[in-house]
């Protein structure tokens, strides 16, 4: 798999501004969220491409594709 090129993405100023009236709590929530979002979504794709596979091998999917290979199969 190739690695992706950065995109940078400039904001809207009124989002700008909502997000800087974000207590740092509540950003802090937002992050996880995306989080717990991510975890799913790739949950759902790994298990559709894998149907046969444990939920330890997915998790360890999982944590592969989050962490962008950091994370390897050598702990199997």
């Amino acid at each position: 798999m190739q690695p992706r090129q950065p995109v940078v993405e400039v904001m809207d100023a009124q989002m700008v501004e909502v997000l800087r009236n974000k207590t740092p709590q509540e950003r802090m929530q937002m992050a996880m969220g995306m989080w717990k979002s991510a975890r799913v979504l790739i949950r759902g794709a790994v298990s559709q491409e894998h149907p046969d596979w444990s939920i330890a091998e997915v998790n360890r999917e999982i944590a592969r594709r989050i962490s962008h290979g950091v994370v390897s199969y050598d702990s199997k």
